[in-house]
Order: structure tokens, then sequence, then C-alpha cells
């Protein structure tokens, strides 16, 4: 095993075990490297390494911290892998979008705030009413962050945001079948929103997974090739 392998299994396995704690600043570095067995180049690649990840954050004139370990903040690193996929891994993603909106739309059925429902309702009569395919990407996502959001686990709805990501680069708008998809993601939503305001979660759930397959069908069917994505 590499020397940086080593130190970062070293570190991974001292924030793991609870030794260094959510904001706790590391040992000085001759200590860390005379426990790790590692050089301090290796040390420093290590921490880079984690810090990469979110497990560790360095201060300007203050030293290296293990981070706040919250979840949904140390997904970065999950994300920057997703947002390179080509089109098959994508795909392969649903079959994880499905579970993960599912669950989140359920939750938000049951414990969402007052005001989400209007929120969805505006975000939707906006996504019906414009023809700027830039402003539907941007409004599809919000419509989709803000449910997700409504889940009350940060977790879960980061994790839904950055699987949903990857699919802007993969546009089904701009062709022949842009009307039809249109008034199909419509009716998609409105049953996401007629299900949060009726405080139903099993309808939640089922109108999630209902409006990602028929997404997933589209893209399978249209196979649109990379863009930009914004």
């Amino acid at each position: 095993m590499a020397a940086t392998d080593t130190a970062a299994r070293g570190l991974r396995a001292m924030i793991g075990s609870g030794e260094l704690a959510p904001g706790q600043q590391l040992p000085p570095e001759p200590e860390l490297c005379a426990r790790l067995g590692v050089s301090r180049g290796s040390l420093r690649e290590a921490v880079r390494s984690l810090a990469a990840l979110g497990m560790l954050e360095s201060r300007h004139g203050s030293g290296t911290y293990v981070s706040a370990l919250v979840p949904a903040q140390m997904l970065v690193g999950f994300a920057a892998t997703v947002d390179v996929l080509p089109l098959d891994g994508l795909l392969e993603l649903f079959d994880v979008r499905r579970a993960l909106e599912s669950q989140a739309a359920a939750l938000a059925a049951a414990r969402a705030a007052p005001g989400v429902v209007e929120r969805l309702r505006d975000l939707h009569a906006r996504l019906s009413s414009t023809e700027d395919d830039d402003e539907l990407h941007d409004l599809d996502r919000e419509f989709h962050a803000t449910l997700s959001a409504a889940s009350g686990n940060d977790t879960l709805a980061a994790l839904c945001d950055i699987l949903r990501s990857r699919g802007r680069h993969y546009s089904v708008y701009g062709t022949e079948e842009t009307a039809a998809f249109r008034v199909a993601s419509d009716l998609g939503h409105e049953a996401l929103i007629a299900a949060l305001a009726a405080r139903d979660p099993q309808a939640a759930a089922a109108a999630a997974g209902s409006h990602l397959s028929q997404t997933e069908s589209w893209l399978r069917r249209l196979r649109p090739a990379p863009g930009s994505g914004r």
C-alpha cells in the first residue's frame, strides 16, 4: 500500500473511532507522521485527499480540522463523479433515483411545511408557460429540489439533487418530441402536487416513481447527445 494510502487510512480510522471528533484540530505533523509511519509529504497528500472528500478542512493561519461531518456536505466528491457520467451510466442511476425520490416524495407528503404546496404550484405554473429551454431546466430542478427538501432529510435531498443534476446534460427539449414530453412532465408534476396537498405519502411515492420512469423511457428512446448542461 502506498504511503499516502496508509496515511489516509490511518486518519480515517482516527476519525471513525471518534479519537478525532468533528471540529477537532489534527495533532501536529511530526506526531501524526510518527504514529502513522509516513513522511510529511505523504501525510500532506492524504490530508488534501480527505479534504476533497469533505472529511477535513484547512483554516488559514490556524491548521487542519476535522469537518463537521455533515453527510449532505460530504457528498461533493460524489457529485463530481456523477457529473461526468455517459448516458448509459445516467440511465443506470434511475433505479437508484426511483428509490430515493419516491421516499423523498413520501416523506414530503407527510412532513411538508405550510407553503410548500403553493410554492410547487407556482413553479409548475411557470414551467407550463415558459418556452425557454434553460428556464425549463432551471424551474424543473427547482421544483424537484423543493419537493426533496420538504422531506425534512437534508442528506436525502442532497443525494436526490446530485443524482438528478447530470440529467440536465441530456436534454429531450428542442426535438420533435418536446411538446409531448412537456405534457407528460406537466401531468407528472400535477400528480406530485396533488399527493402532497392530500398528505398522501403512498400516492406521492407512486407519482415520483412514475414521473421518473417516464423520463427514463424518453431518454432511452431518444438517446440525446450530452450538452453543456450549464
